[in-house]
């Protein structure tokens, strides 16, 4: 599986990527009065012809490794320092 991480993210870009094959995961943060939140989305790239394309549909074959980068997901989220509001 592939980490990918960026601090200073725009706000349209995810704060860190899980990648394992041709799932992933993109994590990312809102910040609110009562500190960050996050949420996260799963994709599955293929290709059509000779241009890449993402879903979020997920075949049996898929469902393990979605799995995994969820749990892997929820460790990086867990692992993230809360930042509260003054």
């Amino acid at each position: 599986m592939t980490n990918q991480n960026s601090d200073n993210t725009p706000n349209n870009q995810p704060v860190h990527v899980i990648r394992h094959g041709v799932i992933s995961a993109s994590i990312w943060r809102q910040e609110t009065d009562k500190g960050s939140l996050f949420n996260v989305t799963f994709q599955r790239s293929y290709k059509d012809g000779d241009s890449w394309k993402n879903s979020t549909s997920f075949g049996r074959n898929n469902l393990l490794v979605v799995s995994l980068i969820a749990a892997r997901a929820f460790e990086w989220i867990g692992n993230q320092p809360r930042r509260l509001q003054p």
